[in-house]
């Protein structure tokens, strides 16, 4: 496999330092980083980029997370590893890269689930955190960007 054309991010060089503010914002909203990097993972397999899913486990081991919650991330609901506030952010995760699988995308309930868990300003770093990483997925699936090119 190689990759159609570098990410598009890189192409135009104006666009990176705007994308990375995002994460660093996404960071700096009060959510726990390894329930980021859950989130960005788990939306990262959703996608199928498996340029985002390698960065994910490397960044999400980096992050402090276990070899069992890296492996389990994508049958979250099945697994034993993780807290109900997780879990929330995960169902949050899944909704909102799935908006076309039902006719209410991210349903009330499970935007209160998500709320009792999380203020405003953390919801937001979540939300945050969801859309540019469907955003790389689409620019890194549509160019076959390389698993592990990255570092």
């Amino acid at each position: 496999m190689r990759a159609r054309m570098q990410n598009p991010a890189v192409v135009l060089s104006d666009a990176m330092q705007p994308i990375q503010d995002i994460f660093k914002a996404a960071h700096a909203g009060g959510v726990d980083g390894q329930t980021l990097e859950l989130v960005h993972l788990r939306v990262s397999q959703i996608n199928g980029c498996s340029a985002c899913v390698d960065a994910g486990a490397k960044t999400g081991r980096k992050a402090g997370l276990s070899d069992e919650r890296l492996a389990t991330v994508a049958a979250w609901r099945e697994a034993p590893y993780f807290s109900d506030e997780e879990r929330a952010a995960l169902a949050l995760a899944e909704a909102a890269t799935r908006l076309a699988d039902r006719p209410e995308a991210v349903s009330d309930e499970l935007w209160d689930t998500a709320a009792g868990f999380y203020d405003e300003k953390q919801l937001a770093a979540i939300v945050l955190m969801i859309g540019v990483t469907n955003m790389f997925n689409r620019l890194n699936a549509t160019t076959r960007q390389i698993a592990g090119a990255w570092g």
